[in-house]
């Protein structure tokens, strides 16, 4: 009877996620009675003791046949195992050699069929509500070749429990390409009974089609003994005794279990790929069988498009209904070489020798005196591939793609190659052993050492996927991009922020769905040129200007200190004006030295725009300046929760960092799901991370899951470089939308940071912008808080562009004179008070503060206010008396006066009726009525008239 039991760790001292797996074997075998053959028995050891001894007991396999057993004798060590090759025979307790046809480990164990789940597994599922699954739930699966885990949002573990003798060791090859699942794996290694299982936890937020984590070839080592030797498995063989593994059959070759030798196929009708279990016929040959390229440049310098078969090939060309090889084509001129190289008379290009240049088509030339070679790769030409770029086929649910190629060259573009089958990787690999920046541009502190683009188009009819992957100082590959379906011809660019050597690889797989043939054959990914900056081994297709040490005759260039610039006329380095940053490694001119945006500043080097949190606006003859010193430490905001579509809870994390230090990125988002943070050699954090102005990290909680920790996985830069600040609702090309924001106050207006991503997606072809929004709020504390817009709660409503808006006291204007006034209290007894109070609402902070109070002598004045109404009042009633007495005065005056100047008068005849006499008594009761019908002149006139008549 054989059981066997998997036992997996992670035995990497510095990632715990690298999955590795252990297994232990415990046999036991029948053996006949070695008196009554009748009798079967199985020979097994008992427990270890203490002292680490046991015994080797005869066990009857039925039931009540106990008597006439062998008696207990003692067993090997408890810690005891045979070497590669053997077995431990029990009856005689020796090692003995595994015959042909099968091996063994010693003490240990290979499990590389996955036809069913070997018993002892289990998988338990867990879905998002924390609730187990019934008989439907998701499990790993067995796929003949390979294990793969489930494909929705469950968290599956595959558990078993294995009890260990001795310390041992594990791996097993896997496939882990997506980002979008956490693969968990746990255990503690230790003598005795030891719990370890695998986990898998979908973390994909959207619709994407998930690729399952697939295992295989899972070796253990450290069981304490193995009892019987393992047979090979179809497909392979162990020629010779005492084999410790089986070897795959040729191609054009098969076996069955337990072979010994493998047995050749008719190659006229039938074919076999290596490791076969059986042979195939050959079918027809199609057009999925061939492939287009282009010969190598003969010594004319000719070259022409060839086809060939793919290789190997297992098509029949003589068959019924088979197509044959297209003719080739025209002999043509080759294409030049690829700039920086150059062509030495023969079929091949050589690269420019060091301190020369070319375009590909002219031969190498020195650089001129001033300038210095502009170093890296330019690929644009495909008659070959380039020698430090490999190309490779690989499959972990099969062997049949390794060896071939992934990608051939066509010319002007290198595309993918045919594969074995439609889900096999094609990688295309380029080789960066590091970077290397112009003299000229060593001395400065920027974050940029190399760029790599590429121009590329996709053709695809099923599910195909393009990923543009890179690996750092082989820590681990990670995908930068990727691109499914059809895509027109794009570039892409992704700039280099370390100084190390990075492996670049290009991956293209046709669809997910396993298969082992050809449906999509025509579906390809093309890459038209690859070209990468100031790689070390690079060559130069041109020369730029470099910093002399002198303006001497055969002066060598010399590194301009950070922040410096070439000057055109004299070649020499000089500082960029204030407030102004270097625009990357493009130092020649002054024009080379950009100005900051508003509110901001440049650092020494010159190499960054940062805020001192420190702004100033002027509107309407007023002054308001601003300190956002408050606000400097990183700020985060947590919105959601979010649910996928299966339920699962997320959320949106976004770390801020306002101003930086000094344009140092303060917000720091990490990814815990592919590379959890390590410490290397020399003590410094590994890991995936992002430093920023502004990151996101999309963050699932522990709870629901069986988690041990939240996971934060999707982590993204939205800013890496500060625009600048201004209460403008737009600059160099980013807009604000207050409407997503409540009003906000007319006495006050928001003050907007604006940032950009130098990083560019598919999506966001410009890059990633994000506006912050400085809200005064005086209810609010110091940190204030942060908020997203209702209508867009992941912080952007395009996916490019987003808005936070940040309400805080600290927000508010410093308070001057103009933000308080004075209030002044009555006199008491000869004291008078002033107070000072702020203007509500108060919408300042910080600056002046109120004066204190302020006291004054005054004088009582109650007394002589008094005393100057009552004389006032007298005067008045005074001068009204006056008035009307002279006024009557007057009227008598007027009256007599009428009556001298009427008696004066000696022409007055008028009949006796009608005398001008006034008879006695008539003056005064008429008087009033004659004076003012006699003669309407005023007094001044009449004294006037009498003294003419008088002179």
């Amino acid at each position: 009877m054989l059981q066997s039991v998997l036992l997996c760790s992670a035995l990497n001292p510095h990632n715990t996620q690298t999955p590795m797996c252990f297994t232990l074997l415990q046999s036991n075998f029948t053996h006949p009675h070695p008196q009554n053959t009748s009798i079967l028995l199985n020979l097994d050891y008992t427990e270890c003791d203490s002292t680490g001894s046991r015994w080797r007991v005869a066990i009857p396999l039925n039931p009540g046949e106990c008597s006439g057993l062998p008696e207990p004798v003692q067993g090997t060590d408890c810690t005891f195992s045979c070497k590669a090759g053997e077995f431990l025979e029990m009856s005689a307790q020796e090692c003995t050699q595994c015959a042909s046809g099968t091996y063994s480990l010693g003490s240990g164990l290979r499990l590389d069929e996955w036809d069913d789940i070997p018993p002892g597994f289990s998988s338990l599922a867990t879905s998002p509500d924390n609730a187990p699954n019934g008989q439907n739930a998701a499990k790993w699966v067995a796929q003949g070749s390979y294990l793969e885990s489930n494909r929705d949002e469950c968290t599956v573990s595959l558990i078993y429990t294995v009890h260990l003798k001795k310390p041992g060791s594990v791996s097993f090859d896997y496939q882990y390409v997506d980002n979008s699942i956490f693969f968990e794996f746990f255990v503690n290694l230790n003598s005795g009974t030891n719990i370890l299982y695998w986990r898998t936890t979908r973390v994909t937020l959207g619709s994407k089609a998930v690729k399952p984590v697939l295992l295989k070839n899972i070796r253990i080592e450290g069981v304490a003994y193995t009892s019987e030797c393992f047979p090979c498995k179809p497909g392979m063989f162990s020629r010779t005794p005492g084999s410790s593994s089986c070897e795959p059959c040729p191609r054009d070759t098969y076996s069955g279990r337990g072979a010994s030798s493998c047995t050749p196929c008719n190659t006229k009708t039938h074919y076999a790929s290596e490791g076969s279990a059986m042979c195939k016929s050959r079918p027809p040959c199609s057009k999925k069988d061939y492939i287009q390229t282009y010969s190598t440049c003969d010594k004319d310098g000719k070259t022409q498009v060839i086809y060939k078969w793919v290789e190997p090939q297992i098509c029949l060309a003589a068959a019924a209904g088979a197509v044959t090889l297209p003719p080739s084509g025209q002999r043509e001129p080759c294409p030049p070489c690829n700039p920086g190289f150059y062509n030495n008379g023969t079929a091949t290009c050589s690269p420019c020798p060091p301190g020369t240049y070319s375009d590909g088509v002219k031969a190498c030339q020195p650089c001129p005196a001033g300038t210095e070679p502009v170093l890296g790769y330019e690929y644009k030409w495909w008659n070959v591939l380039p020698a430090n770029m490999k190309t490779s086929c690989f499959n972990v649910a099969n062997n049949n793609c390794d060896g071939l190629n992934g990608w051939e060259v066509a010319g002007d573009h290198v595309q993918s190659g045919a594969g074995r089958s439609d889900n096999d990787y094609l990688i295309l690999t380029l080789t960066v052993p590091g970077f290397k920046l112009p003299v000229s541009v060593r001395g400065a502190s920027d974050s940029e050492y190399g760029r790599i683009t590429f121009e590329f188009d996709t053709s695809c009819s099923a599910d195909c996927e393009f990923y543009f992957m890179t690996d750092v100082n082989r820590r681990s590959t990670n995908v930068i991009e990727s691109w499914e379906g059809s895509k027109s011809k794009q570039s892409y660019t992704h700039i280099m922020t370390e100084d190390s050597s990075v492996a670049l690889t290009w991956a293209f797989q046709r669809t997910s769905q396993a298969s082992d043939v050809r449906q999509y054959v025509n579906d390809m990914v093309k890459i038209y040129s690859v070209t990468v900056t100031n790689a070390m081994d690079g060559v130069a297709s041109a020369c730029r200007a470099c910093a002399l040490q002198s303006q001497q005759a055969g002066s060598s260039c010399v590194p301009c200190p950070a922040g410096h610039y070439i000057d055109k006329k004299t070649n020499q380095c000089q500082e960029c004006p204030p407030n102004t940053v270097l625009s990357g490694h493009h130092i020649y001119g002054k024009e080379a030295c950009q100005p900051c945006g508003p509110g901001s500043k440049s650092n020494k080097e010159h190499s960054v725009c940062f805020s001192d949190c420190l702004f100033t606006y002027t509107h309407q003859n007023r002054t308001l300046q601003y300190d956002f010193s408050a606000l400097t430490s990183a700020g985060s905001i947590m919105n959601g929760p979010s649910f996928t579509a299966k339920g699962t809870k997320y959320y949106h994390l976004f770390n801020i960092s306002l101003c930086g230090a000094e344009g140092h990125k303060s917000a720091v988002c990490r990814d815990n799901v592919t590379n959890l943070p390590n410490e290397d050699a020399e003590g410094g954090q590994l890991g995936s991370s992002v430093e920023a102005f502004l990151c996101q990290s999309t963050i699932i909680p522990s709870d629901g899951r069986g988690l041990r920790t939240a996971l934060s996985s999707q982590s993204i830069s939205l800013a890496d470089t500060f625009q600048g600040a201004t209460v403008e609702k737009s600059l160099n090309g980013i807009s604000t939308r207050p409407e997503l924001f409540p009003s906000a106050s007319e006495r006050i207006p928001d003050v907007h940071f604006f940032y950009r991503s130098t990083q560019f997606t598919t999506s966001c072809p410009r890059g990633r912008n994000a506006v912050v929004s400085l809200r005064c709020n005086p209810e609010k504390t110091m940190r204030g808080d942060l908020s997203v817009p209702s209508e867009c709660p992941a912080g952007t409503c395009d996916g490019c562009t987003f808005h936070f808006l940040w309400e805080s006291s600290s927000a508010c204007p410093r308070c001057t004179a103009v933000d308080y006034h004075a209030i002044e209290g009555a006199c008491k007894a000869g004291v008078q008070d002033t107070v000072f109070v702020w203007t509500e609402p108060r919408l300042c902070t910080g600056g002046l503060t109120l004066p204190p109070k302020r006291t004054s002598p005054c004088e009582a004045v109650d007394f002589w206010l008094k005393v100057g109404a009552g004389l006032g009042a007298f005067c008045a009633i005074l001068l009204v008396s006056l008035t009307c007495y002279f006024w009557k005065k007057n009227k008598k005056l007027e009256y007599k006066y009428s009556k001298l100047v009427m008696s004066a008068n000696k022409e007055c005849e008028l009949p006796a009726a009608d005398s001008c006499a006034i008879m006695e008594g008539e003056g005064d009761e008429n008087e009033e009525e004659v004076v003012v019908y006699a003669n309407k002149s005023s007094l001044l006139a009449k004294l006037k008239a009498v003294a003419t008549k008088v002179s």
